[in-house]
């Protein structure tokens, strides 16, 4: 029988991420210490070293899960429509996200905003995400005909990032307008 148990738990390492997940999503990686996670994953402090080593490699594991998910996520989403569509049909998914009832804004943004250090590994991966949605965007207006693609990757990732900032106080709205304006730069 205890070996059945052992089975259907979570292991260690999920654990512990799952709990840095909702922790630092819900309050920040600031404020949630290392005993508030270990207690939430039913863990010892051992096993936090054991898999991450530290706090700081705990946070960039929970980054690169949610960069993960938001790619595949983003990906799939705009992946049903025509590459020409996809830089408007972004902002769709953005509103559908601020919808969310658990909608706290965008993870990375706030990983960025709380850490300093910009050599932090943490720090580090939310720069590829970054890169990786200018590069999302810049293809994507490229497809839809705009004039200077990589200009308006650019424009179109600052108003994904007006959006999602302005989301976490003005619920979906923000994200409407970034669409509306997307539409209109792009349809020059």
């Amino acid at each position: 029988m205890g070996k059945a148990l052992k089975i259907l738990q979570p292991a260690v390492r999920e654990r512990l991420l799952d709990a840095a997940d909702r922790l630092f999503y819900e309050e920040g990686v600031r404020a949630v210490g290392i005993d508030r996670v270990l207690a939430e994953a039913h863990a010892a402090k051992a096993s936090l070293y054991s898999h991450f080593g530290c706090k700081d490699e705990l946070v960039a594991a929970y980054v690169a899960r949610r960069t993960e998910a938001a790619r595949a996520s983003i990906d799939a989403y705009v992946g049903a429509f025509p590459q020409g569509e996809r830089a408007v049909r972004f902002f769709d998914y953005v509103i559908d996200w601020t919808r969310q009832p658990d909608f706290r804004g965008c993870p990375v943004q706030h990983v960025v905003g709380e850490l300093a250090d910009r050599e932090h590994p943490a720090h580090q991966l939310a720069h590829e995400q970054r890169h990786w949605l200018i590069g999302r965007f810049t293809e994507w207006a490229r497809a839809a005909g705009a004039a200077e693609p990589a200009r308006m990757g650019g424009a179109l990732l600052a108003l994904f990032d007006g959006a999602v900032a302005a989301a976490e106080q003005d619920g979906p709205q923000r994200a409407r307008d970034a669409k509306w304006a997307a539409q209109r730069l792009l349809a020059h």
